[in-house]
């Protein structure tokens, strides 16, 4: 239960600096991706790369590789794989990682892509979102990228990258869990309806449930007899986690905060975000139970919402 509370931690934390689900709130396209903890040799986790590409060649990924210091389990280790993985390695910071290195640490999977930017648009777009049944033209309605590549970013994570990475380090394949924010979390959804017994436990980060006008949720058909027909280590379903805070950023939290600067100014919007969301990182180590996480989640969520 410990190595649950953890990786839920690590996952509001990724998902509290990753830019917002909702449709308003875009990357910065030209924003730099972070390296300065891969080089770092005080922390618990010691970071290398592998490369890969897409099987049709278009997509160039790097997995960075969080490997802790201490010795594997008898079953390997347990697997966090993370999607946007260049800005999830700059979420990533020192507290963290102590806190997950604390126990039965996971190994961390960053899948990102091979360019300096923290976010590569093109890439996720069409990597992180399904396809659409009847469509010539697979289009994203967003920014009209093109889209649709979901099961082949899957199939190539379960055939080409969880290999590569079980070269590197022993992997437990009973205890692996698949975390993703915005599209990411869109693409973790698509998984667990389709495909539920590849991972231990899916974790979506405000997924972008407003795609297609809420196509995902049609995937959700078949899922129950899917789930009874699992055996072996995924027998009984896996565990999901959805992150509150997309609810919370696209709705309320805009409204309140386009309230508050039409009537007082940008200022005081930022000094309730930066005031908001500081205190939940400040009570996320003291969260040691599910009850207390979710009320930091709800916390820094409100927080996040208000700065969208």
């Amino acid at each position: 239960m410990r190595t649950s509370l953890l990786v839920a931690a690590l996952g509001l934390a990724l998902a509290a600096a990753l830019p917002g689900g909702a449709p308003l709130a875009q990357p910065d396209p030209e924003a730099t991706m972070d390296r300065s903890l891969l080089q770092r040799q005080d922390l618990p986790y010691r970071f290398s790369a592998v490369d890969l590409d897409s099987v049709d060649g278009q997509r160039h990924y790097r997995l960075w590789l969080g490997r802790p210091l201490q010795a594997p389990p008898a079953a390997g280790y347990p697997v966090v794989w993370m999607l946007d993985g260049n800005a999830a390695v700059g979420a990533l910071d020192e507290s963290t990682l102590r806190r997950l290195a604390d126990g039965d640490a996971p190994l961390l999977v960053a899948i990102g892509y091979r360019t300096p930017l923290r976010i590569d648009r093109a890439g996720r777009t069409f990597d992180y979102t399904p396809a659409s049944p009847g469509q010539a033209d697979q289009r994203d309605p967003l920014n009209g990228l093109p889209s649709g590549g979901a099961d082949a970013f899957l199939d190539l994570l379960r055939d080409g990258m969880r290999p590569a990475v079980a070269a590197q380090a022993p992997l437990d394949t009973a205890r692996q869990t698949l975390w993703g924010h915005s599209y990411g979390g869109l693409l973790v959804l698509h998984a667990l309806f389709t495909r539920p017994g590849e991972f231990a436990r899916y974790a979506a980060a405000s997924p972008s449930l407003w795609w297609r006008d809420g196509a995902i949720l049609g995937e959700r058909a078949g899922l129950e007899q899917r789930l009874r027909a699992l055996s072996g280590p995924t027998a009984g379903g896996p565990k999901v986690v959805i992150g509150v805070s997309g609810g919370l950023d696209s709705t309320h939290a805009l409204i309140v905060a386009a309230q508050v600067m039409d009537r007082l100014g940008r200022v005081w919007v930022v000094a309730v975000l930066l005031s908001v969301v500081s205190a939940a990182f400040l009570a996320l180590p003291l969260a040691g139970t599910k009850g207390e996480l979710l009320a930091v989640a709800l916390v820094m969520s409100l927080g996040n919402g208000l700065g969208s």
